[in-house]
């Protein structure tokens, strides 16, 4: 039921098609999150009309609410959230080591409370696949251990941890309709990183997912991770950054070879009132955008820039009315599902290497540069030329 096929390549960079039971997803892919089996303020048909072709919901949260058996007694998530294409969901286990503020890790699981009511609760391996394999997903995840990414004595017994657990939920796992991925740990570490590589790449996984990176550690320190680890993996299963989608990581993953993405930043930045446009994120709360009559951005075909104007948006937002964060989340998914899919024709001619320091540059630009800014930008540009991706 799983195929992944690479159908263009330019120096890492590739495009492809993974085939899952609901629809085939063109990659390199940005997922929308829909933790609790919804994309906040968008009906699945407007995340459809938007260009989405996957959708990603958190085992933790709907373990926890409304519960993985009920949503497997209405039909599973497809029929639950009225999604008809393929759906991710992770492990649960970055919610456990980020939510819960009393834990106890063993070999065995981890126990923890409820972020919700205190109620106390346990993950194994078995567990977390048993979740999954209720909810339905067409790609689920491997359990891990996420931990801070520079304590490295730590990270290393977290790493061993992940292994073992990886090769128990190939153990745990029942249904041939669901992709299982397996996860790479190790923090900012090469050694550990490429001794993690190697050991899932080893395991029978259809896809490899790349965990542990934007939880505190610098950009550099995510991008050098990532030139160890993807020259190790296998050309013919398809790579996951796991919760990682700035438009400048998406630009910086693809170039080191990553395939499928997902953040919850498009949506958070709509509720905060902020949007990604040319000129950098802008904030529309702000005065000066009172009486401007220009869409976000002149150059997106999505409903709200062919429809509304900054002005009125502004309005929105001063009003208190949810049409704003609808409005703003319909746009900044669509600029991201955009610039996949621009990058994805890039590819296909070949060009897409050449082109990345100006999509750098486009998207790391700024209303208000300052030098600090100007510098941060210019060492991203030198440190991709430097590394011949």
């Amino acid at each position: 039921m799983f195929e992944f096929t690479v159908t263009a390549k330019t120096g890492r960079a590739r495009s492809g098609l993974f085939t899952t039971p609901h629809g085939s997803l063109p990659t390199p892919v940005f997922a929308p999150v829909g933790t609790q089996a919804a994309v906040k303020a968008l009906t699945p048909a407007q995340v459809s009309d938007l260009g989405a072709s996957l959708v990603l919901s958190n085992t933790y949260h709907l373990y926890l609410r409304p519960g993985d058996e009920l949503v497997r007694d209405l039909g599973g998530l497809h029929r639950f959230m009225q999604w008809p294409g393929p759906i991710l969901t992770d492990s649960g286990g970055f919610q456990v080591f980020s939510l819960s503020q009393t834990r106890k890790v063993d070999d065995d699981g981890v126990t923890f409370k409820s972020h919700i009511d205190g109620s106390t609760h346990r993950f194994t391996p078995e567990k977390s696949i048993a979740i999954q394999e209720n909810l339905g997903a067409d790609i689920i995840m491997a359990f891990d251990e996420c931990a801070d990414p520079h304590d490295r004595a730590y990270i290393e017994k977290a790493m061993q941890r992940t292994h073992a657990w990886a090769e128990r939920c190939l153990a745990a796992k029942t249904r041939d309709d669901q992709a299982l991925f397996g996860i790479i740990q190790g923090g900012i570490y090469p050694d550990l990183r490429s001794a993690s590589a190697e050991f899932i790449s080893s395991l029978p996984f259809p896809g490899i997912a790349i965990g542990g990176l934007s939880v505190g550690e610098t950009k550099d320190e995510m991008h050098a991770a990532l030139d160890v680890v993807t020259p190790l993996l296998p050309d013919d299963k398809p790579r996951y950054l796991m919760g990682v989608g700035t438009p400048e990581d998406i630009i910086n993953g693809i170039a080191r070879g990553i395939d499928i993405f997902d953040c919850v930043l498009p949506t958070r930045l709509a509720r905060h009132h902020a949007a990604f446009s040319p000129e950098g994120r802008l904030n529309l709360m702000n005065a000066a955008f009172a009486r401007d009559e220009q869409p976000i951005d002149a150059t997106c075909d999505c409903y709200t820039c062919q429809n509304f104007t900054r002005a009125y948006l502004r309005h929105l937002i001063v009003a208190k009315e949810l049409l704003a964060g609808t409005l703003l989340s319909i746009h900044n998914l669509r600029a991201l599902i955009r610039l996949v899919e621009e990058i994805r024709g890039l590819i296909a001619n070949g060009s897409f290497i050449e082109r990345v320091p100006t999509l750098l540059d486009k998207w790391s630009n700024n209303a208000k540069r300052d030098a600090a800014k100007e510098n941060h930008k210019d060492t991203k540009t030198r440190s991709f030329k430097k590394n011949s991706l």
